[in-house]
């Protein structure tokens, strides 16, 4: 599986130039020697310095010595891929043939890691009409095509969009950084390290939101500005000290769908989950009444029983005479006292009733959130590799 990258770091200076004709042609990156040129060149071993000065003669040549000094792509394989460095050279001169035949390039197979990897340097200024080199996203998209073409030829792993190189799917939330600089930052704690924080920020946010303005509160109370506006595509984070994250970015690294469509979407979800939730609290608790108002029915239907064996071993004359006003102030006592008490088991079993109630809302609450902590951490292993210097 090939991956194709354009560097995009600054190109615009002869020292640029130098510094990555140099890193590209360093004997312990290149160390079996696996390393080609194109265009004119006269001296007999390919050294930076001898390039450095010859594509400095070239620019001179046409009055081209300025601006942008040279493009800088890399093709890089999975460490698992079953290719030799002379293969991936064969594709790198394939590669500049198609795409830069009028251009002095240098092409330099690296192996001090677990992967191959060639990085390819050209002259931004033609050898045969002095006009500049430009690359735009089409090219590259070309350039992608044009090397999974080379590698089915090879019978190699073709990069398929969303899935590993052993074709499972890439899960959501997974990092996917193909570069070096943007993996080790999610691996340490770098100074850089605002985008993975924004990224958290964000799921955390995300998840207790039901609305943008909330979304954009939560954010907020997390050291994000979110400048989400209707006139513009894109969502851009900002944090205190002025790091800026664009959506894109985010779902690039972690493979998260963070747009302005997608998080509707997820506030949508969000409050369809809630009217589930409090239709399954309320079902809960209507069984739970029906429960208890069930068992209290029965105690009731006992003490009736029980009440009328007594008055049956009544004597008939207890049951049907009257008694004296003394008897009549004690009977009103004795009403009094069991409505008291009456009153106070309904008061007792109201309580017992509610906190039952809540012990179940708080347990039912807790195993919800459990489940989403589960389901979070499990989505979000990293499974990525270092593919590119």
């Amino acid at each position: 599986m090939a991956i194709n990258k354009i560097v995009n770091h600054s190109t615009k200076s002869h020292g640029a130039l130098r510094n990555s004709l140099e890193y590209v042609l360093r004997d312990e990156k290149i160390k079996e020697g696996y390393v080609h040129i194109t265009g004119p060149y006269a001296a007999e071993t390919i050294n930076y310095d001898d390039v450095y000065r010859t594509w400095l003669d070239e620019k001179k040549l046409w009055d081209k010595d300025n601006g942008r000094m040279y493009a800088h792509n890399i093709i890089s394989f999975h460490k698992d891929e079953q290719i030799t460095p002379a293969e991936v050279l064969d594709i790198g001169k394939e590669f500049c043939e198609k795409f830069f035949p009028a251009h002095q390039c240098v092409i330099g197979v690296h192996q001090d890691r677990d992967h191959l990897h060639c990085h390819i340097v050209t002259n931004s200024v033609s050898f045969i009409d002095g006009r500049k080199l430009h690359q735009s996203k089409r090219d590259l998209e070309r350039q992608k095509t044009y090397t999974n073409e080379r590698c089915r030829e090879r019978g190699l792993t073709i990069a398929e969009k969303g899935r590993h190189f052993d074709g499972s799917i890439i899960e959501k939330g997974e990092v996917t950084a193909w570069t070096k600089d943007k993996y080790n930052l999610l691996l340490h704690n770098s100074r850089k390290s605002y985008i993975a924080k924004c990224a958290i920020a964000v799921t955390e946010s995300l998840s207790a939101s039901s609305n943008r303005e909330e979304f954009i509160t939560q954010m907020k109370q997390k050291g994000w500005d979110v400048q989400w506006e209707d006139a513009r595509k894109h969502i851009v984070f900002q944090d205190n000290v002025g790091n800026k994250v664009r959506d894109t970015n985010l779902g690039k690294t972690f493979n998260l769908e963070i747009s302005k469509e997608t998080l509707t979407h997820e506030f949508e979800r969000h409050n369809a989950r809630q009217l589930q939730l409090g239709s399954e609290l309320s079902s809960y608790y209507e069984e739970l009444d029906r429960a208890l108002s069930g068992a209290s029915a029965d105690r009731g239907a006992i003490s009736s029983d029980k009440n009328v064996n007594i008055r049956e071993r009544q004597p008939l004359d207890e049951r049907t005479t009257g008694g004296s006003a003394t008897d009549t102030t004690a009977l009103l006592r004795s009403l009094h006292s069991s409505e008291r008490l009456e009153r106070k088991k309904r008061a007792d079993r109201e309580a017992l009733q509610q906190r039952h109630r809540t012990e179940a809302e708080q347990k039912f609450i807790a195993s919800r959130q459990e489940d989403e902590r589960r389901s979070h951490r499990a989505h979000t292993q990293s499974r990525s590799y270092e593919p590119e210097r």
